[in-house]
């Protein structure tokens, strides 16, 4: 009988520890064995210690940006609003190549359209609730690089026209069309392809190989998973 209360009392122990950790720093460690980070009060002090990993609104920092958040419509493969509001945001130093991306873009007559940038992780476990494709849905379990603020879907679009330019598939097809190299493809979409993936790794970014639209930051291992809503950060 001693020996099950000491057990008991260990667990007990362990589970008081890592429940005072959690209120003390704002970093849950959840049912996937996750740590995920949402706490205002706790993000904010981060970022009074270390200015690049505020989230930046990038419809405000990039001049002549243009947002068409899906997950805050209904016009996603969901088929559901998933977001609370349309807007995008990246850490500091992301949002500041992405710039570079823009402002090379414009001399030529082309601008950006994001599709999705800073995910809170909630909305990751819901994607994979319906797909359970790591293809193209992060796994709970590890959480994803739109979960840091580190990744961003997006596309090129002619300044005069606002349309977008042609690239080999739709936004978020789930086909092995939708990969960073398929071919075939029209010479154009080859082009315009070739055209975002030139800029976005000359500025920090990787190509993710599933997915033409999807870049990842390449220092994203340096931020945290969040799972902090939009409403918050504005």
């Amino acid at each position: 009988m001693n020996y099950r209360i000491k057990k008991v009392a260990g667990y007990l122990s362990i589970f008081l520890t890592l429940l005072l950790y959690s209120c003390s720093t704002g970093q849950n460690l959840n049912k996937y064995g996750l740590t995920v980070i949402d706490n205002l009060q706790y993000y904010n002090n981060q970022v009074k210690d270390d200015s690049e990993k505020q989230l930046i609104d990038l419809k405000k920092f990039i001049p002549g940006i243009v947002l068409d958040i899906r997950y805050a419509t209904a016009n996603n493969f969901t088929k559901n609003v998933v977001y609370e509001e349309s807007a995008a945001f990246l850490r500091k130093p992301a949002a500041e190549a992405l710039k570079k991306v823009q402002d090379e873009l414009l001399k030529d007559g082309y601008g950006l359209k994001i599709y999705d940038a800073y995910r809170p992780y909630s909305a990751t476990v819901k994607f994979w609730d319906l797909i359970k494709n790591s293809t193209y849905v992060a796994t709970p379990q590890r959480g994803s690089r739109h979960n840091r603020g580190c990744a961003i879907d997006l596309s090129i679009i002619d300044i005069k026209t606002g349309k977008e330019i042609e690239m080999p598939t739709e936004f978020d097809n789930f086909t092995e069309k939708a990969a960073a190299n398929y071919k075939p493809v029209s010479s154009a979409a080859e082009n315009n392809r070739a055209l975002l993936q030139r800029l976005m790794t000359k500025n920090g970014f990787v190509i993710y190989d599933g997915e033409w639209w999807h870049f990842d930051y390449s220092a994203w291992k340096n931020f945290d998973i969040l799972d902090i809503p939009f409403s918050k950060l504005n």
